[in-house]
């Protein structure tokens, strides 16, 4: 790992001069058992989209690196390697927290140069995951985007948004706050293979409902739609109906994609769990990350009837400049709010 000679005699999370990573400490406890904490001072909080991408906002922040939901389809594995880390077992456990990200934002907000800008957040990992209840970062973060006037976006599994709730519903008062919940399946078995250490889909339905309740327009990602897996016509039909039921206003799908490392994760497990399928996953993915047009064709039109028939419009854009591009790593799924 980059930071391996870098050591803390003292405990208190203070910055002990230590050069590149800015390494502070590394933390285990029996409350995350199997999952190690790599605690840092970032030099930057807000990180600019790239212009190669359309999506309609130009930064992010993101908390945390790795995620303990181990979700086996992440798009954001492969941003592991660049510590010399594994993308498979290591993005799940050893987690790079931002301990000072929200102080910052709030310095890099405040300067003269900074334009209100809608910043997303739920982009890379979830700063929902487990982790953000020990150390309490996003209440800091909301506080921050608020105060300087600058709307935001959060996409997450994560049901610990609860917590928030009161704050985001402050915040909404101040900026447009858009909130969007990742519901995959709706299967407790598969969920469990696949994403082990998310909140079970009726928590997330729960989720939902609380943020719908509260006000705000619920948008819920359907993604990724997992080929053979998750793409029956009865499983999609019921798990739109379930959000619907929730509240959510709109809703957005999308098929899986396998880029980089995230492959080679995936279809390790999925030749664990269902061999059969393995044949097929190569004849619809070829060597690239996506989906053949015509999977996605045919995916479209069995999606888009079930979305009209429960009442899942489009979600509206985010207010924006002219909308570019898509934070390292980027993704087909954070077109959510397109």
């Amino acid at each position: 790992m980059r930071w391996q000679n870098q050591e803390l005699d003292a405990d208190d999370g203070a910055l002990p001069g230590l050069g590149r990573a800015e390494f502070v400490r590394t933390v285990s406890t029996p409350e995350f058992e199997g999952i190690t904490f790599h605690e840092v001072l970032c030099k930057s909080a807000l990180n600019r989209v790239p212009e190669e991408s359309g999506l309609p906002f130009r930064w992010t922040v993101n908390p945390m690196r790795g995620c303990s939901h181990a979700c086996r389809y992440c798009f954001a594995r492969p941003t592991h390697e660049y510590l010399e880390l594994d993308a498979g077992h290591d993005f799940d456990s050893q987690i790079v927290v931002k301990t000072n990200v929200a102080a910052v934002l709030r310095r890099e907000l405040g300067k003269r140069s900074w334009h209100r800008e809608p910043v997303a957040l739920g982009t890379n990992t979830d700063p929902y995951q487990r982790a953000e209840g020990r150390y309490r970062l996003m209440p800091g973060i909301i506080r921050a985007l608020t105060d300087a006037g600058t709307p935001f976006s959060i996409l997450t599994k994560g049901t610990l948004l609860h917590r928030d709730l009161p704050l985001l519903s402050l915040a909404a008062r101040e900026v447009d706050v858009r909130l969007a919940v990742s519901i995959a399946m709706l299967d407790a078995e598969l969920h469990q293979q696949i994403e082990p250490g998310t909140p079970s889909p009726r928590a997330r339905l729960d989720l939902v409902r609380a943020l719908a309740d509260a006000g705000f327009a619920v948008n819920v990602m359907v993604a990724p739609i997992i080929p053979y897996l998750t793409d029956g016509r009865t499983q999609l039909d019921e798990l739109f109906g379930a959000i619907a039921a929730a509240g959510a206003r709109s809703a957005v799908t999308m098929p899986m994609h396998l880029r980089g490392s995230t492959r080679g994760w995936f279809l390790g497990w999925l030749a664990e769990a269902h061999p059969a399928l393995l044949r097929r996953y190569r004849q619809l993915y070829g060597r690239g990350a996506y989906v053949s047009p015509e999977y996605a064709s045919w995916l479209r039109e069995r999606t888009t009837p079930l979305l009209e028939r429960h009442g899942l419009v489009r979600p509206p854009a985010v207010p924006a400049e002219p909308a570019v591009a898509a934070p390292r790593a980027a993704d087909p799924q954070l077109a959510l709010f397109a």
